[in-house]
C-alpha cells in the first residue's frame, strides 16, 4: 500500500474491530529508576575559597578532628582551634554549612550560630577540595576583543568568563550544563569516597579486616548531606541496608565496605547514564535554537529540553511554561526542580511566586534587562549577568553573585556571597555579613531600597529579618578562588580581594516597583520594611524638600496659559529624552503593555 495514498474506506463492522476497547487503558509510560545525584546546593552555596581547606587529600587535616572530636558536637571555637584559622573564619563555616544543610538541625540552628554535629562538619570540609567544570576552549572573535580589550584590568582574571564575551560569542555552547556539572561533581565524590565513609565510620575492636568499619543507620542518612535521589527522601529508603529496621531496636550497624560498594555502583550507574545521554544528543545533533542563548524559562532541569518561555511582542515576560521531557513529572529524577531565567537581552522580566518551581532560581546570563523575582524562595544564584537590573524578593537561605559587571543586585536575603564582579552596585537587605571573594572591582554596598505589596510575607516565609541588616559589614576573603581555576592565571599569588563601598548617600535612591505586579494581601507592605541608616535617611528627606520646593516654585510662577503649556511641553519633552537617553522607555513600553 502506498502510504502516501488516501486509506480506502472501511465497513462499520471493520471499523468496529479496529476500536479499542473503551474499558482498557492506554499503556502508561515506564517510570525510570532514580539516580544518584549530588545535592546542587552543597556545590552551589556552601564553597569557601579558603586555600588551607581546599587540599586534594583532606585526611591528614580531618583524621586529628574526628580523634579528638568523636561521635560529639563541635563549636566555632574548637574547629577554630583545631584547624588553626580565626574563630571569624570558623564561624562563616559553620553558618555557610548551616545554610546547605539537608536537614534542620536545631542544635546548630538556622543562622549557623550553635554546635554542628561532627558528622556534618567532616562532609562539609571534604568537598572544600572540589574544582569547578572548566567551559571548552572558545576561540574569541576580534569584535569580542574589541569590546573586552587586553588591557583591561581584568585581563587573565576574567576575560575568559566576560557577560560581553557570553552573549557576543554565543559561548552559552562551551559553557557546561547542568549535567556536565553534576556528572563532574558524582566523579570527585566517587574518587573521594573512600575517605568520606572512613571518616563516618566505627571501628569495632573485635573484628579484624574490611568488616570492622561499620556504618550505623543514623551516620548513613547524613550522606544524604553529599548525594539524593529524590529531594527531600531519605537515603536510606532507596538503599538495600536498614529495610527492617525497628526504630525501637537499638541502631544496627553495617559494614562500611557495602556501603562503599553499594555507592559506588549507583555512582557508576549514574555516570553511565549521564554519557548515554550525552552520546544520544551528540547523535542527534544540535538545532541552532538549542545551541544559541535563547531566553528561556523553566521548571526543572536544565538538562531537560525546554520550550522558549512566551516572551509577548512587549518584550516582557512573566510566565513559567515548561515542557520537555513528558515523563519527567512521574519520573522520580526529576523531582528536584529549578526556575531558570536565562538569555533575556533588553527585555523585563516578573516572576511571581506562581511561577516559580522549585526553591532555587538562576539568572543566566541576561544583559540589559530588569528582572523581577518577587517570590520567597531557598537559593537564587546570578550568573554572567551585564548592564542590569535584579530584584530578588526573599530569599531564605543563600544568594551567589557571580562574573557580573554593572549590574545592580536588590535583594533580600539572609546571606550573599559576590564572586569576581565589577562596577556592580548591591542594594541590600541581609541578615549576615555579604561574603566578597575573588577579584573584584569598584563594587558598591547600599541598603535596600525598595519594596512591594507581599515583600513582608515573603519575608516572613523565608525567615529573613527586616530588623538585622549587615549591608555595610561585608567579610572579605582572598582574591584566589580554590574551586575556580578561571578566576586566576595560574601561579598567581593570593591576597585580598578588593572589598565593597559604601554608596554615596547622595546618589541612594529608592527603587520603585509597579503597584500592579503587587497581589491582594490582607496587610500590605507599604514601605521599605528595612530601616535607613540615619545618613541615608536625611539625604532621602533632603531630596524629599527640595522636590518640593521645586515643585511649590513652578505653581508660584507668573505666567499666562500659553506660555504654561509650553513650559508643560519643554518638561514632557526633557523628560521624553531622558526615557531615551536611558533605555527606561524600553521598560516603560514593556510594563505598560504588559
Amino acid at each position: 500500500m502506498n502510504p502516501e495514498s488516501d486509506p480506502p474506506e472501511s465497513s462499520p463492522e471493520i471499523m468496529a474491530e479496529m476500536t479499542p476497547e473503551p474499558s482498557s487503558p492506554a499503556p502508561s509510560a515506564p517510570v525510570s529508576a532514580p539516580l544518584l545525584r549530588p545535592r546542587r546546593e552543597l556545590f552551589d552555596h556552601g564553597l569557601i575559597p579558603i586555600p588551607k581547606l581546599s587540599l586534594p587529600d583532606p585526611l591528614p587535616i580531618l583524621s586529628p578532628i574526628k580523634s579528638k572530636f568523636a561521635n560529639h558536637r563541635i563549636d566555632a571555637a574548637a574547629l577554630a582551634e583545631s584547624l588553626q584559622i580565626s574563630n571569624e573564619t570558623a564561624s562563616l563555616i559553620l553558618q555557610t554549612l548551616a545554610s546547605v544543610l539537608h536537614y534542620e538541625d536545631k542544635e546548630l540552628g538556622i543562622e549557623g550560630y550553635g554546635t554542628a554535629d561532627l558528622r556534618d562538619v567532616l562532609l562539609f570540609l571534604c568537598v572544600q577540595g572540589y574544582k569547578r567544570l572548566v567551559p571548552r576552549a572558545n576561540k574569541d572573535s576580534p569584535v569580542v576583543n574589541d569590546v573586552w580589550p587586553h588591557a583591561s584590568a581584568f585581563d587573565g582574571y576574567l576575560s575568559a568568563l566576560s557577560p560581553i564575551q557570553l552573549v557576543r560569542s554565543n559561548s552559552r555552547r562551551f559553557m557546561p550544563s547542568q549535567s556536565d556539572e553534576e556528572t563532574h561533581q558524582l566523579s570527585y565524590l566517587q574518587k573521594h569516597i573512600p575517605n568520606i565513609l572512613s571518616f563516618l565510620s566505627d571501628s569495632l575492636p573485635d573484628i579484624q579486616g574490611d568488616d570492622s568499619l561499620v556504618i550505623s543507620q543514623d551516620t548513613f542518612e547524613h550522606l544524604g548531606f553529599l548525594l539524593q535521589f529524590t529531594e527531600g527522601t531519605p537515603l536510606s529508603q532507596f538503599s538495600p541496608f536498614f529495610t527492617n529496621s525497628d526504630p525501637e531496636m537499638p541502631d544496627s550497624a553495617i559494614p562500611a565496605s557495602q556501603i562503599h560498594d553499594w555507592i559506588s555502583q549507583q555512582i557508576t550507574a549514574a555516570l553511565e547514564s549521564a554519557s548515554e545521554k550525552d552520546n544520544n544528543n551528540n547523535n542527534k545533533g544540535s538545532s541552532p535554537l538549542k545551541e544559541s542563548s535563547t531566553a528561556h524559562v523553566s521548571g526543572t532541569d536544565a538538562d531537560v529540553t525546554m520550550v522558549d518561555a512566551g516572551v509577548n511582542s512587549s518584550g516582557i515576560n512573566n510566565s513559567s511554561n515548561v515542557s520537555g521531557n513528558k515523563n519527567s513529572g512521574n519520573n522520580p529524577a526529576y523531582f528536584r526542580n529549578q526556575t531558570f531565567v536565562e538569555g533575556f537581552s533588553k527585555a523585563s522580566v516578573v516572576k511571581q511566586a506562581a511561577d516559580i518551581k522549585g526553591h532555587s532560581v538562576k539568572v543566566l546570563n541576561c544583559h540589559d534587562s530588569v528582572i523581577y523575582i518577587l517570590a520567597p524562595v531557598s537559593y537564587a544564584t546570578v550568573y554572567g549577568c551585564s548592564d542590569t537590573t535584579i530584584v530578588l524578593g526573599a530569599i531564605g537561605k543563600a544568594v551567589k553573585v557571580e562574573h557580573c559587571e554593572r549590574v545592580q543586585i536588590i535583594a533580600a536575603t539572609k546571606r550573599i556571597c559576590i564572586a569576581n564582579c565589577r562596577e556592580c552596585i548591591f542594594y541590600l537587605g541581609v541578615n549576615h555579613r555579604p561574603l566578597i571573594v575573588g577579584d573584584n572591582h569598584k563594587l558598591q554596598v547600599a541598603p535596600f531600597n525598595t519594596y512591594y505589596g507581599q515583600l513582608n510575607e515573603h519575608l516572613s516565609q523565608s525567615g529573613v529579618d527586616p530588623n538585622v541588616n549587615k549591608w555595610d559589614q561585608p567579610f572579605v576573603l582572598g582574591m584566589v578562588d580554590p574551586h575556580d581555576s578561571l578566576s586566576h592565571p595560574a601561579g598567581v599569588s593570593d591576597a585580598q580581594s578588593e572589598s565593597a563601598t559604601c554608596l554615596d548617600p547622595d546618589l541612594f535612591t529608592n527603587f520603585l516597583i509597579p503597584e500592579w505586579f503587587s497581589q491582594q494581601v490582607e496587610q500590605p507592605t507599604i514601605y521599605n520594611p528595612f530601616a535607613l541608616p540615619e545618613n541615608y535617611r536625611e539625604s532621602q528627606k533632603k531630596k524629599e524638600s527640595n522636590l518640593k520646593e521645586t515643585e511649590q516654585a513652578m505653581r508660584n510662577l507668573q505666567m499666562d496659559e500659553n506660555r504654561k503649556k509650553d513650559f508643560a511641553c519643554a518638561l514632557h519633552a526633557q523628560f521624553k529624552d531622558w526615557l531615551y537617553s536611558s533605555g527606561n522607555i524600553r521598560q516603560l513600553y514593556c510594563l505598560q503593555a504588559d
